[in-house]
């Protein structure tokens, strides 16, 4: 296991890389750059840089005009204000239009920790599925965010790129293939699989290991393209081990655990569980205690895999 990259870290620095092969590649931001690093652009292509201000709707709106006019935009703010305060202007301005916005959001999930219940969204991934036309990818880890942010400013069209704020492993190397619309089988197994995305992909792999010592041979698979979804490995993994556990940061409602199953059940029907948040808020607290407290860790996944068997 290599070090502890924040993704939203990872995030930064690939909007630098990629400023100086795109001189079409506008960045804007609402007033958090800070947070999100785009500061790391603003400093780059002062130029190319545009605080909005804490005005997301305005942000998104002016994103969709630039994009419609030949640029290719990363406007970022936490998943919160992005999703929930912002869906109406990107409903109809970027995903109606088509507009070739990417709609970066940091903060998601449980891990923005001390910000409390107000700032952890646990609704953006099923607000973005539901939207015809948009690209919803949750990177796993540093390697996987900047592999992925690469792919998604070279495709044209709109997309939800979101990336967290606390350190996570990285798993990855650089030599890995991380392809949009691909699941990635990180550990192979015959008894069950495990489907994971974003930080939770590193709490499936460390259940899988602890699961080995009791004689269950996991399957883990990363799933960073929520939509559209890798069916085939899904299918696969539902014939080939007979049970399913999703697990993500994100309310089980509507996200990961419902897009698999909407695949199995169509395809071939199996055992499932879902680890993830439980149609309740969070709470401010330190990022590890709350992943234990709402039940979103290695032995929280273990324990849903028991369960399937």
């Amino acid at each position: 296991m290599a070090d502890k990259i924040a993704t939203r870290q990872a995030y930064g620095e690939a909007l630098v890389e990629l400023g100086k092969e795109y001189d079409n590649l506008v960045v804007m931001d609402a007033d958090l750059s800070g947070s999100t690093k785009t500061g790391m652009f603003a400093k780059a292509y002062p130029d190319r840089f545009f605080n909005m201000g804490i005005a997301e709707q305005n942000m998104y709106g002016v994103a969709s005009g630039l994009a419609l006019s030949g640029k290719i935009v990363c406007a970022s703010t936490f998943a919160m204000f992005a999703t929930g305060r912002a869906f109406e202007i990107i409903r109809n301005s970027i995903g109606y239009t088509g507009a070739n916005v990417k709609i970066c959001a940091s903060h998601a999930g449980i891990t923005v920790g001390e910000d409390g219940a107000s700032h952890q969204t646990f609704e953006d991934i099923a607000l973005m599925r539901t939207i015809p036309g948009m690209m919803v990818v949750n990177p796993s880890d540093a390697v996987a965010a900047k592999k992925l942010l690469r792919q998604i400013v070279e495709i044209e069209g709109p997309c939800y790129f979101r990336v967290g704020r606390a350190a996570v492993p990285v798993f990855y190397n650089e030599e890995d293939e991380i392809t949009l619309g691909k699941g990635n089988l990180i550990r192979d197994g015959k008894d069950v699989s495990i489907i994971a995305t974003g930080i939770m992909v590193n709490e499936a792999y460390e259940a899988a290991k602890t699961l080995a010592g009791e004689g269950i041979d996991v399957r883990v698979i990363d799933i960073h393209t929520i939509k559209p979804i890798d069916e085939e490995i899904i299918i696969k993994a539902a014939q080939e081990t007979g049970a399913i556990v999703t697990a993500e940061e994100h309310g089980v409602i509507g996200g990961l655990g419902d897009a698999v199953a909407q695949v199995v059940v169509k395809n071939c029907p199996c055992k499932m569980a879902m680890v993830g948040q439980l149609d309740t808020f969070g709470e401010s607290g330190k990022p590890d205690q709350l992943l234990a407290k709402y039940k979103m860790t290695a032995d929280d996944i273990a324990d849903a895999v028991r369960s399937v068997l």
